[in-house]
């Protein structure tokens, strides 16, 4: 059956949103409880993963910008299926090989999953971006990301369910959905509008080639203020979203607890709260895709002022709630506006980019997105460890607030 671009991108989104939320609603159960992680060691293991993703980024975007967007994909996709299952195992992998241990192993998928993640981030976007065109990518963005809002509800339900079994089949099942993916792809992906980066004939190297796109792509940066901009946005709030990720459900778990009134495990309140914030970002999408005309440059500007302000409230409501009441409305606040900030940066970030570049520049700003965490990330699991989890996810809160400057500046050179 042949299907159209924009139905093969809403697939991929319900396809890796239902793997995601598998492997990632209860990955505290494996990782803080089965595993015994620390808030340093679990902000280690994010470290490693950004490092990683820092390293390979540039080369998989030029790689997609020269050689496809639609190869790069599939072959994020079998990578990253590989690196889930082998973080799955990583517990039985340190059971039957007593020199490595399994926080070794641990790390050892996140430089895979890193691998992955770096041939997909960009160009998936890349790709649909050129297939539909930009005036239609914001609302196609919008209504993928509430297909993935479905994939996460089921996603949710076989997370808790597999974890009662072993806290570790979450990961292994996420893998194999995601090599499953890859095959998909591999029969409908099309690329039909795709130009390939021009290449000196004389080059002696696929690297020279390599190099040469990278350096126009951060030219292009370069050259456009608002672009500059997203950079420094992407900075401070990869710093701050690492600290929050990793630790929100150790906070949790550790420190506030879950109401002894009701007699159910961990995991299952845990895929509650992943279910109620699926629940209530479906609406808000939807209102928001009819809503918010996501091809005006100054409404998706303003609308991300907004919606960063909100993060900065709900991480602070996280980190200073007193109970689990408070703390269950502050989460699911930050879900909802978290859901609803991605597409919209994703459009904001695409109206300012030229196509020839478009992976290049994407990769580009993931790499920056990876410095903040890989430089933020450690220093906020050692507050956590050396003070409090709470300490931690304030100063999460706070690394947002340059965002909001940066944001202001550029509001006032443009008035």
């Amino acid at each position: 059956m042949k299907l159209h671009a924009s139905q093969v991108y809403r697939i991929m989104g319900f396809w890796t949103s239902l793997a995601n939320a598998t492997m990632f609603t209860t990955y505290a159960i494996y990782q803080v409880i089965a595993l015994g992680l620390n808030p340093f060691q679990l902000l280690l293991v994010g470290m490693v993963l950004e490092v990683t993703v820092l390293v390979f980024e540039g080369i998989t975007g030029v790689i997609a910008d020269i050689y496809g967007r639609r190869l790069s994909v599939i072959v994020g996709m079998f990578v990253l299926g590989f690196g889930f299952v082998l973080e799955g195992s990583a517990i039985w992998l340190g059971e039957a090989s007593p020199l490595v241990s399994a926080f070794v192993w641990l790390l050892l998928s996140q430089v895979v999953f890193g691998i992955g993640a770096t041939f997909v981030s960009g160009a998936d976007t890349a790709w649909i971006v050129d297939e539909v065109g930009e005036e239609r990518a914001g609302r196609l963005f919008l209504k993928a990301r509430r297909a993935g809002l479905l994939g996460t509800l089921i996603g949710i339900a076989l997370s808790v369910g597999l974890s009662a079994v072993g806290a570790n089949l979450p990961y292994i099942i996420g893998g194999i959905l995601y090599a499953m993916l890859g095959l998909f792809l591999l029969a409908s992906m099309k690329e039909t509008k795709f130009v390939r980066a021009v290449r000196d004939d004389g080059a002696s190297s696929h690297w020279r080639s390599m190099k040469a796109t990278w350096l126009s792509g951060a030219q292009v940066i370069r050259r456009n203020p608002v672009l500059l901009m997203v950079l420094i946005v992407t900075l401070f709030s990869g710093a701050s979203s690492e600290g929050y990720d990793r630790l929100w459900q150790a906070h949790l778990i550790v420190d506030i607890g879950f109401p002894q009134s009701v007699p159910i495990t961990t995991a299952s309140w845990i895929g509650l709260l992943a279910l109620l914030s699926t629940l209530l970002s479906w609406p808000v999408l939807w209102m928001a895709e009819k809503r918010i005309d996501m091809s005006s440059e100054r409404i998706v500007f303003r609308s991300m002022i907004v919606l960063t302000a909100a993060r900065i409230v709900a991480v602070l409501g996280v980190a200073l709630s007193s109970g689990f009441v408070w703390m269950l409305v502050a989460v699911l606040f930050f879900e909802i506006v978290r859901t609803l900030s991605g597409p919209i940066y994703d459009t904001w970030l695409n109206l300012n980019i030229e196509s020839k570049s478009r992976a290049t520049v994407l990769s580009m700003m993931s790499q920056t997105d990876a410095i903040g965490q890989t430089a933020g990330g450690p220093f906020i699991g050692w507050i956590g460890h050396r003070y409090s989890m709470r300490a931690a996810l304030v100063t999460a809160a706070v690394l947002l607030a340059p965002v909001l400057a940066v944001y202001a500046r550029a509001r006032q050179r443009n008035r």
